[in-house]
């Protein structure tokens, strides 16, 4: 069993910044990529940012230069800092890992249970 326990949410002024932390504990053997997908009411969840075990990173085109992720590999969590929040990002913000448990050789994936970012107008 892997725990994913996600942190930082709440409501924002445009403009204001936030971050997010989601951290992983249970039966780990190791992590490789970590992410941060969001889902807004009525739209489809879409790739917010992913960063690999060697810290190569991934944004999508709507938050690039305000969005930041990173990670600390000794704490299994992973981070996104975002600066100049606009409403339209306003959504649920959900952490994803994929890991390796101690009972099985595979990867797996496990999701958070996400995290409500709200940022006025």
């Amino acid at each position: 069993q892997v725990q994913l326990v996600e942190s930082g949410g709440g409501l924002v002024q445009a403009g204001g910044s936030l971050r997010l932390s989601c951290a992983a504990s249970g039966s780990i053997v190791s992590i490789n990529d970590m992410g941060w997908y969001r889902q807004a009411p009525g739209k489809q969840r879409e790739l917010v940012a992913r960063i690999t075990s060697g810290g190569s990173t991934k944004y999508a085109d709507s938050v690039k230069g305000r969005f930041t992720i990173s990670r600390d590999n000794a704490k299994n969590t992973v981070y996104l800092q975002m600066n100049s929040l606009k409403p339209e990002d306003t959504a649920v913000y959900l952490c994803n890992v994929e890991f390796k448990p101690y009972y099985s050789g595979n990867y797996y994936f496990s999701w958070g249970q996400g995290t409500l970012v709200t940022v006025s107008s």
